[in-house]
Order: C-alpha cells, then sequence, then structure tokens
C-alpha cells in the first residue's frame, strides 16, 4: 500500500535521509525504531505529503505523493509529534471540524466522531477546552483526528509522548486492534514500545535504512552485538566527545556518531560493537 523508492532529503548540506527504500503492506504494525535526529519523522512527513523530498518517491496505492498529493493523502491519518489540535476549541469542535477538512459526509460526521471518542477513551472530556487537558488527552485528541474517518493507512510519530502508563497500555491495544483492516506505521526511539505492538522493526540511523524485519528476526540477526554509550561534558567548543569521535575514525573505527543527551550539559557518543567485521555499522 505504500511503496519508498530511494528517498533523500537534504537540508542544505545537511543530508538528512539517504536512499531509503522499503515496502508496507495493509495488515501489520511497522516501527520506526531511531535516536532522536534520526531521520524518522522526516520519513514521515515525506510519507504523508508535509515535505516533499530532494529525490526519490512516496507511492500510497499507487498514486504518488507528490504529482497527485489529494488522493493519495486520502488515504492517510496522521498524528505528527506535536498534536495539531487547535486550543481554543472543545475537543467535540475539534474533531467535528477535522471531520469537515476530511470532507466526510455531513450526516456521518456525528456518528464518526463518537466513535473516535469511544475508541481513544475521550467521550468524558469531549466539551472540554483541549488547553484545559493534560498533555496525555491533548495526545489522545490528535490520535482521534488520526483515526477519524477510518483511513486505510495510520501514520503515528511518537503517539504515547506524554501518557501514563495506563493510558500507553490502551493506545498500544487499540493499535494492535488497528492492524486487522489498516497499515500501521509508528515511530519511537525506545525499543520496548516498538517491540510491544509493531510485527515489522525498520531501523534508521543517520538518515540510512540500517535493518527490516520482524522481532526475532533482529534479535537474531545482532544478537552477539552490543552497543557502548561514551558521555562528555558538552562546552560549545570542540569538546571530549568530538575529540574522541576523531579518534575513533583515526583508528579506523566506524559507526560511531555524536548526539546530545537528555542533558543539555552532555553529549554523548554511540558505538555499534559487531562480530561480524563486513557489516556496515
Amino acid at each position: 500500500m505504500i511503496e519508498v523508492s530511494h528517498l533523500s532529503k537534504a537540508y542544505g548540506t545537511r543530508q538528512a535521509l539517504k536512499d531509503l527504500s522499503f515496502t508496507l503492506e495493509k495488515g501489520k504494525v511497522y516501527g520506526f525504531l531511531g535516536p532522536n535526529g534520526a531521520g524518522k519523522s522526516t520519513t514521515m512527513n515525506i510519507m504523508t505529503g508535509y515535505l516533499a523530498p530532494t529525490t526519490g518517491s512516496v507511492k500510497v496505492n499507487g498514486f504518488c505523493m507528490t504529482e497527485q498529493p489529494e488522493r493519495a493523502k486520502s488515504f492517510i491519518g496522521y498524528l505528527p509529534e506535536i498534536p495539531p489540535v487547535y486550543p481554543d476549541m472543545t475537543v467535540e469542535e475539534y474533531l467535528f471540524f477535522v471531520a469537515e477538512l476530511k470532507g466526510l459526509p455531513k450526516k456521518e460526521r456525528a456518528a464518526a466522531v463518537e466513535t473516535v471518542c469511544e475508541k481513544v477513551k475521550l467521550t468524558e472530556v469531549r466539551e472540554r477546552m483541549i488547553r484545559k487537558l493534560s498533555k496525555g488527552y491533548q495526545q489522545r485528541t490528535g490520535l482521534a483526528q488520526a483515526i477519524l474517518g477510518n483511513p486505510e493507512i495510520i501514520i503515528l510519530d511518537e503517539p504515547t509522548v506524554g501518557m501514563d502508563p495506563q493510558q500507553i497500555i490502551e493506545v498500544r491495544g487499540l493499535i494492535s486492534d488497528l492492524r486487522k483492516d489498516h497499515v500501521v506505521v509508528l515511530s519511537s526511539h525506545i525499543l520496548s514500545e516498538i517491540s510491544a505492538v509493531c510485527d515489522e522493526i525498520l531501523i534508521i540511523a543517520r538518515g540510512v535504512l540500517k535493518a527490516q524485519g520482524t522481532v526475532a528476526e533482529l534479535e537474531q540477526r545482532y544478537a552477539d552485538d552490543s552497543f557502548v554509550r561514551l558521555s562528555f561534558p558538552a562546552d560549545g567548543r570542540e569538546g571530549l566527545a568530538q575529540k574522541a569521535l576523531r579518534a575513533l575514525e583515526d583508528a579506523g573505527i566506524s559507526g560511531a556518531r555524536i548526539q546530545s543527551g537528555g542533558n543539555r550539559s552532555l553529549e554523548e557518543v554511540f558505538l555499534l560493537l559487531t562480530n561480524d567485521a563486513e557489516e556496515e555499522t
């Protein structure tokens, strides 16, 4: 249903995506797994028509996203990383507005809104202003607009951000139910989040598709691999992390990368260690 072919995206001299190709079929939940900045959100934004690729193409049910965007987008429901909600609307007002934007017939909108409110458990807050809701309920509202109208393809970027443990379990159950009649794609940088609900995982790192397969297949493939993470103080200049990375490269070790840590005062160097000397890291 979704065919991504040789997809690349550049921002000036920075290459965010590099020659991504994969196909996604109905009846499965796919997970994009990778660290922050790996290219997951950029891939999703191109797949949904929010961004244009530098090269390559995305076809949705045979319709090219750049040449026939309205037809291609009509099959997709999308929850971006930041939910596209209007804080000064009530949940109900917002969902009716989305139903109109999606072109649902007027006589079907009330039933459609009722259905999604029940699915994502928004019924008790449907008359409240969105800005007065918790982050978890705002995320649920964003999820509701994505599945409103029962689109064939549902793309979710970090769908459980801001939710408490019970809400996360409920959303995972909803995603599992959606696989019966939809293609579901979700992204996360947390392996447990992806492995809990996904049939197949696509690992993206520095804009490159590194691996694709089921959880069992990937566990078997990388059973003898390990990751090393080194943390260094970040000082705004060429810090210890950059020097460590250069030393690794000088020693002929490839595959290391620098990433900002959750703490802004830290930088981290990640390195995949594999027993296969021929494997690209």
